[in-house]
């Protein structure tokens, strides 16, 4: 299937500009001033704007555990709504994410629900940073400890540098970990003389 938008003012790259569009199945194909395909459908957008979607990074869509507060049916639906195309779902729910079949439960409510492109944290812990590690870093978007210690205090890693020594020096690639600490915390790690193991 191909669509054309045609004369969509685009909003990218610092600047708007009046351009076609052409989409062949769900990917932009071409962009230019003037677009003509044979048996492509037309959607006119004039005086419209067309923005590239937006990631938010990190969400709490409480599925599964927590739906009377929200689900991924609702909350990408509300996030697709405000220009949001892209998701990254923390591992608080109930159960937490800490092992992969709780993660491959997510996944799989996704698939069925979800309005928008997404994708999740794996939780990690004292107690579970080598099935954490375990995972392919391709099928997440990264390691996280976030909410994981709103039932456990004990949880929150950031209060605890020794193991954030060794779980940094552990990682035998770059995550991206929202451990309270920024992303960045290897590169500063290695800056302050420290080696890794």
């Amino acid at each position: 299937m191909k669509t054309i938008l045609k004369n969509a003012r685009v909003i990218n790259e610092g600047r708007i500009w009046v351009t076609d569009l052409l989409i062949e199945g769900e990917r932009i194909a071409k962009i230019a001033p003037e677009i003509s395909v044979i048996n492509a459908d037309i959607v006119d957008c004039e005086g419209k704007y067309l923005m590239p979607g937006m990631i938010d990074g990190q969400v709490h869509f409480r599925e599964p555990g927590l739906t009377h507060k929200a689900d991924m049916a609702s909350e990408s639906r509300a996030a697709v709504a405000g220009g949001i195309t892209s998701f990254m779902d923390m591992p608080n729910t109930v159960p937490a994410v800490l092992i992969k079949e709780h993660l491959e439960e997510k996944f799989r409510i996704a698939a069925r629900h979800s309005l928008a492109n997404y994708s999740f944290f794996m939780g990690v812990s004292r107690n579970n940073w080598e099935e954490a590690l375990s995972i392919d870093p391709a099928t997440v978007c990264g390691l996280s400890d976030d909410g994981l210690y709103l039932d456990d205090g004990e949880a929150n890693l950031s209060n605890d540098p020794a193991f954030l020594d060794f779980f940094f020096c552990t990682v035998p690639y770059a995550y991206c970990a929202a451990l309270r600490r920024p992303c960045s915390y290897r590169t500063q790690y290695d800056e302050m003389g420290h080696s890794r193991r």
